[in-house]
């Protein structure tokens, strides 16, 4: 028996009004504006007002993904979150969100795949509503990285930026939907990317604010590597398995890291014919919200046409590698919720 076909229903994104230019980072770091754009391709980016928490961006994200998609928040019947920058260590940011938007109906869970969450939590939620395709997931990524960031350490201050996207995922029609996806994580490659302190193993205190080990740092180079070496494959495992040559992907929305990242990437990964869709060089690197953002932004512009096949891919700490393939169309009319 056929699976029941899972499409995206409504897409919304929020950032930050705050931008920050490469110049007035340059000034905190101790760079040139013309070093930062090189290595990078960034030229501004987003941070949260002292008033907004990571929530506060997820449940503005969600409120235009449900308007687009013609439900109310009280029709959702699961709310995931994902992010690595909860608004507290507990409760799970979703449950600030359940309450924000008033999805009272929803069961709720964040999960923390890093850069990799939005992928994760599209694939968990297609998995939910094949169990019962009638109801409805919101699935948000969302991040405040400006919170955590070490402005003497370079090499991570001029990446990233806060964000938030969503979507509105229900059962629609083939050939319609997501088409398949591909998830993997390499934990002997954790110290790539972290935040050291914090937790349970290494605990608040006096010494680990000192030292600083509650920023975040990333081995850039190291990333570099890894993206370079298992994105591609992942990529191609998931077109095999779907039966889909990647060459018939014509757009490739990805995490947005570092932007020469980016282009050596889609070249290795042979998506030279996809178009590729940015925003790092506007909002820099968002984190999970990355991927989200730049897939409604794409869409708000008119850039997918019914039918069109798309490649959402990210990677991110833990380390983790996210794909999705998804036949793009068939959003139905607000009345088809009743």
């Amino acid at each position: 028996m056929a699976k029941q076909a899972v499409g995206i229903l409504g897409t919304g994104s929020y950032v930050p009004k705050e931008e920050v230019t490469n110049a007035e980072i340059a000034g905190r770091v101790g760079v040139e504006t013309e070093w930062i754009e090189r290595k990078t391709q960034i030229t501004a980016r987003r941070y949260a007002a002292p008033s907004e928490a990571t929530s506060d961006l997820a449940a503005a994200a969600a409120r235009k993904a449900l308007e687009q998609s013609g439900l109310e928040a009280p029709e959702i019947d699961y709310l995931i979150v994902a992010t690595s920058t909860g608004d507290l260590p507990q409760p799970p940011t979703a449950y600030l969100v359940q309450d924000l938007i008033g999805a009272t109906n929803a069961a709720c869970f964040d999960i923390n795949v890093v850069c990799s969450g939005f992928v994760y939590g599209l694939a968990l939620a297609q998995s939910l509503i094949q169990q019962r395709p009638a109801v409805r997931a919101l699935v948000i990524a969302a991040d405040v990285y400006s919170r955590c960031l070490d402005f003497s350490d370079r090499r991570t201050a001029v990446l990233l930026g806060d964000g938030a996207g969503a979507a509105v995922l229900g059962a629609t029609s083939s050939p319609y939907g997501f088409v398949g996806f591909e998830l993997a994580s390499r934990g002997d490659a954790q110290r790539l990317i972290r935040v050291e302190a914090g937790g349970s193993r290494l605990p608040a205190s006096h010494t680990t604010l000192a030292e600083g080990q509650h920023f975040f740092r990333m081995d850039g180079r190291g990333v570099r590597d890894f993206v370079m070496e298992h994105f591609p494959p992942l990529a191609r495992k998931l077109a095999h398995s779907a039966g889909v040559p990647l060459e018939e992907v014509q757009h490739f929305v990805p995490h947005q890291p570092n932007g020469v990242l980016l282009t050596r990437l889609t070249e290795h990964a042979g998506l030279t014919r996809a178009q590729t869709h940015r925003t790092l060089e506007r909002y820099g690197n968002m984190g999970s919200a990355s991927a989200a953002v730049t897939l409604d932004e794409a869409h708000r512009a008119g850039r997918f046409n019914d039918g069109d096949l798309l490649l959402i891919g990210t990677f991110g700490g833990g380390m983790s590698l996210g794909a999705a393939l998804l036949r793009w169309g068939a959003f139905p009319p607000p009345a088809a919720a009743a």
